[in-house]
């Protein structure tokens, strides 16, 4: 099974990688292709680079970089993966490569986005969820502690 991971290099991200590799603890045999994608350069970015090509290197090396933590982790646990940045929409993006390399499964977070926000602007889990050909698993965020009052004795 191929299983693709978007990688946007927040701590969020990382707690999918992690839940991606506990599955493949438990038995499922799992490849990955972990995805950044980068945004489009602004029109101003692109009237002040003295070259299209050096803003394609920066994009290109900005999702390499936020890709570094996730590799580390699957290079840790001996898994296989492939990577791909690419620049767009996110949700359209992950949806082309899931084609492209035949993933078997998208394994995404849900950003934790109130019902109107969510219901306004929509999300890249949202989407793939209702758009891919393939199942999504959506991963919560992790609970965060409860603050305990030290001063209670």
């Amino acid at each position: 099974m191929k299983i693709i991971l978007p990688i946007d290099g927040s701590e969020l991200s990382l707690h999918e990688v992690r839940f991606a590799l506990q599955l493949v603890g438990e038995g499922l045999r799992a490849s990955f292709l972990l995805v950044n994608v980068q945004e489009p350069a602004t029109l101003y970015e692109m009237v002040t680079a003295p070259d299209p090509e050096v803003l394609e290197n920066v994009s290109h090396a900005a999702g390499e970089h936020a890709l570094q933590p996730a590799l580390a982790l699957l290079h840790q646990a001996g898994i296989d993966y492939e990577v791909a940045v690419v620049t767009g929409d996110p949700a359209n993006a992950v949806l082309e490569l899931i084609e492209e390399h035949g993933c078997d499964m998208v394994v995404i977070g849900t950003r934790g986005m109130g019902l109107l926000r969510s219901a306004l602007i929509g999300s890249v889990a949202q989407t793939l969820v209702h758009n891919a050909p393939v199942p999504v698993l959506l991963v919560k965020p992790p609970e965060e502690p409860e603050a305990t009052d030290d001063s209670a004795g």
